[in-house]
């Protein structure tokens, strides 16, 4: 699962728009509080950025292939503090839930934290989960290539380049 940018808004208007219709936090502020679930959000996306960047630099400098790369990324993700891969999404429930702890725009939090986190969870899985599906349409669009060959590779990163900039996705 991932998230992008581009999706950062809508989903974190859900968010707030379905925990204060369901009564578990309580605002006058709406808008603030969608600016900092916002502002969570956007914070994450750039340290991903830069986490992505080092593990970039660090696999060229080093002579690594590309298969290294995931974990190599979790490595450098941890010493800056944040979680990637299918740690993500508990990581940033964590953190929304515990700006909405010390937020000045949310007057009161009535639910449980574990009660917050399970009402958020399918709206962010929704917002992130479209990299499956993306895949999924990208493969059906290649399924006449063969599995693990070089053109496989190459007609998969156009086909995702394409599905991405046609859905308006980074």
């Amino acid at each position: 699962m991932r998230l992008y940018s581009a999706k950062v808004s809508p989903l974190s208007m859900e968010v707030v728009r379905t925990l204060v219709t369901a009564k578990d936090i309580e605002t006058d502020a709406q808008k603030e509080v969608v600016a900092d679930v916002e502002a969570v959000l956007k914070s994450y996306l750039d340290t991903e950025k830069t986490v992505d960047e080092k593990t970039r630099d660090l696999l060229q400098r080093t002579g690594r292939g590309p298969s290294e790369f995931q974990k190599v990324k979790a490595q450098i993700a941890d010493s800056h503090g944040i979680k990637v891969g299918d740690e993500a999404l508990d990581y940033l429930l964590d953190q929304v839930v515990e700006m909405l702890m010390h937020s000045n725009h949310v007057e009161e939090v009535f639910a449980e934290d574990i009660a917050l986190r399970r009402k958020m969870a399918p709206i962010f899985k929704k917002y992130m989960g479209q990299d499956d599906a993306l895949d999924g349409e990208v493969r059906a669009q290649i399924k006449h290539v063969k599995k693990g060959t070089s053109q496989w590779d190459i007609k998969y990163a156009r086909g995702m380049e394409a599905t991405r900039r046609k859905k308006g996705l980074p």
